[in-house]
């Protein structure tokens, strides 16, 4: 999945700053986790803060029990990105986007393989729901496939 790619650019940075050895992979629990102190350290650049905030806000931000646990960041994550590509960005414009919106470092080229997987799952949903009869779901399903694949 695309979440095991992400790394947070200025971890170095944070850890430096709040004493505690932090993660770069954005989306190991023990990263999420420092987040919410990270983001109350005044010490912290602003540029970071906002970044981080932008985290919380798009990627923390649900109600499940086990959160930050849950899947729900990793599952938000990805689906900014299909967003982020159905707005006509390509591969290199998502990665310096996300690097700059939330400080997450994702290559180009691990983006793209990405956005094939994500196309040949589409093709299946939608291969599926034309069996099934699911005439919307297939509909919406080939509209998504072909946002991503422009």
């Amino acid at each position: 999945m695309i979440a095991e790619k992400a790394r947070f650019r200025s971890s170095r940075k944070i850890e430096r700053v709040i004493k505690v050895r932090v993660p770069d992979r954005v989306f190991n629990s023990a990263f999420l986790e420092v987040i919410p102190l990270a983001m109350t350290t005044r010490s912290l650049d602003h540029h970071i803060r906002e970044q981080l905030l932008n985290i919380h806000r798009d990627f923390l931000a649900c109600k499940c029990k086990d959160n930050p646990n849950c899947g729900c960041p990793e599952r938000k994550f990805a689906k900014t990105i299909l967003e982020y590509r159905e707005t006509g960005l390509d591969h290199r414009q998502i990665s310096e986007t996300i690097l700059e919106e939330y400080g997450i470092e994702v290559f180009p080229a691990d983006i793209l393989g990405f956005l094939e997987e994500s196309v040949h799952a589409l093709e299946v949903v939608r291969e599926v729901a034309r069996i099934e009869g699911k005439k919307d779901l297939a509909k919406k399903t080939e509209d998504h496939i072909r946002a991503v694949e422009r």
